[in-house]
């Protein structure tokens, strides 16, 4: 029997709620910010660790559905030993000084179910070039990257992922699924809300038959925050608008 297709309680209609106009107020204080030389350097340091041939990239979250780089093929592959989690505050982005958001991050323990992609021969230095641009911001970055192994339906695959620093004062620990939801529900910036990052990565995962019940258990959670929000901000003014045509 075919499987039975979840409906995802954060609907777009929510999503839009969510969402704010939000001026980049720019780096935050006392941020500092990688220069071209030190993405250079970066890139060049992982290049030499690499396995012989193929450059691969293993994706969990937004490279899912907003990828940084042309990619030459792509499978599905499981790291283990890591699983996604919001787990990184941002004060930009996704999230503003006032009012942080999370991204998405590679933690330790357990495994996760992504993709891997392989990079075009000729274009592996721009590609991580713009990669690397996208994902690492501040130094001591707080998302950092690392070879990972993926396990694949073609056989083990050596990949570069993005894991969690848990040292960076941006690591956001041990926090509950009630907590995630209550900042992705609140939380935007100039590149959009946290709850259009979640939303996006459910259906992304979905389409490539990719199930994370942790994310569907959170989705949830964000979409009955956003109901609350809404009805605090906007029911008694909804109740006054009611009772002046009622009485009009």
């Amino acid at each position: 029997m075919p499987k039975a297709r979840w409906q995802m309680a954060l609907t777009a209609e929510l999503v839009a709620r969510a969402a704010r106009v939000v001026e980049d107020l720019g780096p935050s204080p006392g941020a500092v910010y990688m220069t071209d030389e030190d993405y250079d350097l970066a890139i060049q340091r992982m290049l030499a660790d690499a396995p012989a041939g193929d450059v691969w990239l293993f994706g969990y979250g937004s490279l899912l559905w907003k990828p940084a780089c042309e990619v030459a093929e792509s499978r599905r592959g499981t790291v283990r030993g890591w699983h996604r989690a919001f787990c990184i505050r941002l004060a930009r982005f996704r999230g503003t000084r006032d009012r942080p958001g999370l991204m998405m991050g590679l933690d330790r323990g357990g495994q996760c179910r992504g993709m891997v992609f392989r990079l075009p021969a000729d274009q592996v230095e721009a590609s991580l070039g713009k990669l690397f641009r996208r994902e690492i911001v501040v130094k001591p970055g707080s998302n950092v990257p690392r070879w990972l192994t993926a396990e694949t339906d073609d056989g083990p695959i050596r990949a570069i992922g993005f894991v969690v620093d848990r040292q960076s004062p941006h690591y956001a620990a041990r926090l509950s699924p009630e907590e995630v939801a209550d900042v992705l529900a609140t939380a935007a910036g100039h590149w959009g809300s946290g709850a259009e990052y979640l939303r996006e990565t459910i259906i992304r995962l979905e389409a490539l038959g990719i199930r994370d019940r942790n994310l569907w258990r959170l989705q949830a959670l964000v979409a009955e925050r956003i109901g609350v929000e809404d009805n605090r901000l906007f029911g008694p003014r909804r109740q006054q608008v009611i009772e002046e045509v009622v009485g009009g």
